[in-house]
């Protein structure tokens, strides 16, 4: 998961990888990022004691087959910019997703989330998602395709190790067979030959 590394074009949409599809979008999203001990602020070094970093941004969320991306609103004056641009999460570094229904409060989508390197976050990041509408499926949407995705990722790890021979060195070397121990000379034969 990263920060501001979405490439976005001139309509604020991402630009999608090779062979991305889009699944989902949501319009007028809020979305809540908690960093714990992010690094103190001017510090370009990660970790650190800079206590943990909250922040808040409305915009628009787009479920692919690859990732999340999640685009924040420009302000409509110019004169305050969102806390962050983007946030793109590849559906392999979600660690858990849940829809949460509070009793008192809106529901909303939790998610924890594993850091890229360099991104900007740090281990222990959590986001939660609200939205007036159409959260829930969203959040199914999320589910199925993020299960997906980690299946075909277990499948393609078994490919790699199922496609490699195996060796070994017990045995003869050659496929033509040897003189018989049994026998006193001489390849094995079947039982009705001898």
């Amino acid at each position: 998961m990263a920060l501001n590394w979405t490439m976005i074009n001139e309509e604020r949409n991402p630009v999608p990888l090779p062979f991305e599809m889009n699944i989902r979008v949501m319009e007028g999203v809020e979305l809540s990022l908690v960093i714990p001990d992010s690094p103190p602020s001017g510090s370009t070094t990660s970790g650190g004691s800079g206590g943990t970093k909250k922040l808040k941004s409305t915009g628009k969320m787009w479920l692919t087959d690859q990732r999340v991306i999640f685009i924040s609103d420009v302000s409509k004056t110019g004169k305050t910019a969102p806390p962050f641009e983007s946030l793109s999460v590849p559906l392999s570094s979600m660690i858990s997703t849940s829809f949460q229904q509070p009793l008192l409060g809106s529901n909303f989508l939790a998610m924890s989330i594993s850091p890229s390197p360099e991104g900007g976050l740090t281990d222990g990041t959590k986001a939660e998602v609200r939205c007036s509408g159409r959260l829930f499926e969203f959040a199914a949407a999320l589910d199925k395709t993020r299960e997906r995705a980690v299946e075909a990722m277990k499948n393609q790890d078994l490919e790699l190790e199922d496609g490699l021979p195996v060796y070994s060195t017990d045995g003869p070397a050659s496929a033509v067979p040897g003189p018989s121990t049994a026998t006193g000379g001489g390849p094995d034969l079947p039982p009705a030959y001898s």
